[in-house]
């Protein structure tokens, strides 16, 4: 079987999936309306990248960061983001203190968490994205995604923020999910870009021990068609 079969075999996998845990996630969330406002950009992600899908192909690791990124993101949406239970799920695996206790948490901290996968999980794949569709190679390549990351946390803190104030009531709360913290979004932003820089320089670090850069090899590879 030809290397480009198997590894559209392997998007159609992940992508089948991703539908059978949005499909169980789906059932029965904490709140509905909020679960439909989280849902939003992922439904206009997926239809975008199904459009593209036969003239633009992420390699398998960038495939596999995305994958893992919206099964996180469909657990926050799943519970509100500020119900997720992990305190729960961490004492059925330790039968100790909560998460929060140890860790001196004083809220859930699973938005937290989710906006420090979404730089750490997302600057290798975008970074993928910029070489196939703009000279950006070498330092610039890796400036950029990092700057693209902390613009698109940015401007995700602006739609919550509209959204939050368009929607209103409890599943403006919901959404916007700041939890009464008044940095809440400055801390988001930090956090997505904090993981960001990380992720770019192990990728850089790689690279140069590895003397080839896998990601541009890949854009070499498949181009983006226009």
């Amino acid at each position: 079987m030809p290397t480009v079969e198997l590894h559209r075999r392997y998007e159609r996998s992940l992508l089948l999936a991703f539908c059978v845990v949005w499909g169980w996630l789906a059932i029965a969330p904490v709140k509905r309306s909020d679960w439909l406002a989280e849902n939003l950009l992922v439904v206009v992600l997926m239809v975008v990248l199904v459009t593209v899908h036969r003239r633009f192909s992420f390699s398998r690791l960038s495939a596999t960061l995305l994958f893992v990124f919206l099964c996180i993101h469909e657990i926050g949406a799943h519970y509100s983001y500020a119900k997720v239970p992990y305190n729960q799920w961490w004492q059925a695996l330790t039968g100790g203190q909560t998460l929060d206790q140890l860790m001196g948490f004083q809220r859930n901290q699973f938005d937290r968490l989710v906006h420090f996968s979404y730089g750490l999980l997302l600057a290798y794949p975008l970074r993928e994205v910029l070489l196939r569709v703009a000279p950006a190679t070498g330092f610039t390549g890796y400036l950029l995604a990092w700057s693209l990351i902390l613009a698109s946390s940015a401007i995700y803190e602006i739609i919550e923020w509209l959204g939050g104030a368009y929607i209103g009531g409890d599943t403006a709360k919901a959404f916007v999910g700041a939890q009464q913290d008044p940095w809440d979004s400055q801390k988001d932003m930090a956090l997505a870009a904090l993981a960001a820089f990380i992720a770019l320089l192990a990728a850089a670090g790689v690279s140069y021990l590895r003397q080839r850069d896998v990601a541009l090899e890949w854009a070499s590879r498949f181009k983006a068609r226009t």
